[in-house]
């Protein structure tokens, strides 16, 4: 088995991930899961810019070489009513330690406040991998939705109950969490990461 660390304490991301790569020789570590303590400073202008800051951060704070592939992500809301806000501020948004039932209700009345303004908004997600021999790499995915006018469902995490999908006629929280993979930020940016991992480590998704 390669160990891969996910250079987050979020458990919600954590399902996400080891439901996606559950089909490869991964033994899959959150920060925590390892015992790391990483403070890392996020002050990138893009998703992917804060993404190679943690990657490389969480590399740098390893003082052995347990794992063999570090992965990080960067993601966040863009909600176009309001310049693309909160965007790569997205888990700051108000404040770290308020609630997101919180945020969303703020982000709901910021855009009913502007009814000549679309509520076209979209998730997007940069995953970036330290492989074993130092090279970094990034893939990235983007979903397209509106901001609901109110939270519903249950499954999801973060921005997700007022995260309104057009075509499914739903927010992403009333998703099941198999269908949040497949067509999610994050879920396509960890797809194409995974594809890029099977390649450069010669795996076959056949031997999990």
């Amino acid at each position: 088995m390669i160990k891969l660390l996910f250079a987050t304490g979020n458990k919600g991301k954590m399902k996400e991930i080891r439901e996606i790569l559950a089909d490869l020789p991964f033994e899959i570590y959150s920060l925590s899961e390892a015992g790391i303590s990483a403070d890392i400073e996020e002050n990138g202008n893009t998703f992917e810019e804060n993404a190679v800051i943690k990657v490389k951060a969480v590399r740098e704070a390893l003082s052995h070489g347990d794992f063999q592939v570090i992965l990080s992500d960067d993601s966040g809301l863009e909600v176009d009513a309001l310049d693309k806000a909160p965007g790569v501020h997205s888990s700051r948004f108000m404040g770290e330690d308020t609630s997101y039932h919180v945020k969303n209700a703020e982000l709901i009345r910021l855009v009913n406040a502007l009814p000549e303004k679309p509520r076209t908004c979209r998730f997007r997600c940069v995953i970036a991998a330290v492989l074993p021999g130092g090279e970094i790499l990034t893939t990235s995915g983007a979903v397209e939705g509106e901001v609901a006018y109110e939270e519903k469902g249950g499954t999801g995490f973060g921005y997700d109950p007022i995260f309104y999908l057009p075509e499914r006629n739903c927010t992403m929280a009333e998703l099941t969490q198999e269908e949040k993979n497949a067509l999610s930020h994050r879920g396509r940016a960890l797809q194409a990461m995974k594809e890029i991992l099977k390649d450069k480590l010669h795996l076959d998704s056949k031997e999990a």
